[in-house]
């Protein structure tokens, strides 16, 4: 049976905004149309649409996240910057096993219900793997794999994360795995060649990228407060030679150009960064926005203005509940749209949406309204504005799940 929905305007994402326009979705999600009304060529569906204020768009996808560590809410100060919070992660996270469980089944839910379709899913153990082959949320999950810049570890953490890799939701589940390096500041140079083979240039890799000032000073000049960082995890970095150059340019020469590749946060990015990144990535190159999390941690955001000069591929994501407070997509676009409003509000939805799902390698099945497409159907309701031209997400604005 098919289920027919009309809203003022209807965002197919991958076309136009439509006035009115209906979308006809059948019991498996798959959508069967969608019509425009002042089309001269149309015919009314043969059963009513049930209508909707606000729009019709497609589910969100969320391309950065940590469901496992969804048990640590609140348990990190925000504003502390990023090396004391990695501290807290790892100090913090071993809690009873039924608290984590509980909390990853709640978070999944959520998302679900918060018009999340698909998750791009940082994994350093197997906790979420069981909930994620149930779940109605497709996952692309991202084995993570560090080793403190000591390629005397590289073996050991490569065989430490195999059994996760191993054990995720993959492509039996509907899902998606790869293995991919934490940050440029905690993968060795034997710990990439691992991980490079393992992925064989097939799928998406993701990598957490200059997110705070002394990821930065470390690339650069070899110098800063990662030095007394490592020493506390008893690593040493008497054998590593600062480049002179952001540490995106470090992650390029080591990195495999024929993964689709997500840098992530990127609240330090330059122009020359993302022009470099653009023309080395042989796949598509994506980049993963986490507002709220970035001001949780750092208080500041990625300058959106050079991303959108050079035509980038931005994405959205959330992080994990140690560095947000909810994980939700749509409190994500409202952050932007507060701190730099001049992103348009259909470049935002296509973040939000087309872009996700390509990054995530789900674009033939998700990210648009068309017809074959199972992109599941939100509504935005209560936007800012009257018209598709001055349309913005404001404080009281909602989504709601119609599929």
């Amino acid at each position: 049976m098919v289920t027919f929905h009309t809203a003022d305007y209807c965002y197919p994402i991958a076309a136009p905004p439509i006035k009115g326009g209906i979308v006809g979705i059948d019991a498996q999600g798959q959508v069967v149309s969608v019509q425009d009304p002042a089309d001269p060529a149309f015919t009314a569906p043969a059963t009513a649409p049930q209508k909707h204020a606000g729009i019709l768009i497609p589910g969100f996808i969320n391309t950065h996240c940590h469901l496992e560590l969804s048990h640590l809410a609140g348990k990190s100060q925000t504003g502390k910057t990023l090396l004391p919070f990695l501290i807290d992660v790892v100090t913090m996270r071993e809690m009873p096993q039924e608290e984590i469980d509980a909390a990853i089944e709640k978070q999944d839910a959520l998302m679900w219900e918060n018009g999340i379709q698909a998750v791009g899913d940082i994994c350093n153990k197997l906790d979420t793997a069981a909930v994620k082959r149930r779940s109605p949320i497709r996952y692309h999950s991202f084995v993570e794999m560090f080793d403190f810049l000591q390629p005397s570890r590289a073996a050991a953490s490569y065989d430490g994360y195999l059994p996760v890799y191993e054990g995720q939701a993959g492509a039996e589940s509907g899902n998606a795995k790869t293995a991919v390096p934490h940050a440029p500041y905690t993968v060795s140079d034997p710990l990439y060649d691992l991980i490079n083979a393992l992925n064989g240039g097939q799928g998406t890799v993701s990598i957490h990228n200059q997110e705070t000032e002394a990821e930065e000073e470390l690339f650069r000049t070899g110098t800063g407060p990662f030095l007394p960082f490592f020493e506390g995890f008893g690593a040493s970095l008497e054998h590593f030679a600062a480049t002179g150059q952001g540490s995106i340019f470090h992650a390029l020469r080591r990195m495999d150009p024929r993964n689709r590749t997500l840098f992530v946060h990127n609240t330090l990015t330059t122009a020359e960064g993302i022009r470099a990144a653009s023309a080395w990535g042989q796949d598509g190159v994506f980049w993963a926005t986490c507002p709220n999390a970035n001001l949780y941690i750092e208080n500041r955001l990625p300058r959106y203005a050079l991303f959108l000069a050079e035509n980038a591929k931005v994405t959205v994501g959330t992080d994990s509940l140690t560095s947000n407070w909810q994980l939700s997509i749509l409190e994500e676009l409202r952050t932007i749209s507060k701190f730099q409003s001049y992103v348009p509000f259909d470049t935002l939805l296509t973040w939000a949406t087309l872009n996700g799902a390509e990054a995530l390698g789900f674009a033939a099945d998700l990210g648009s309204l068309e017809p074959g497409k199972t992109p599941g159907l939100l509504v935005l309701q209560n936007l800012e504005g009257s018209h598709p031209t001055d349309f913005h997400i404001g404080a009281a604005t909602t989504v709601r799940r119609l599929h």
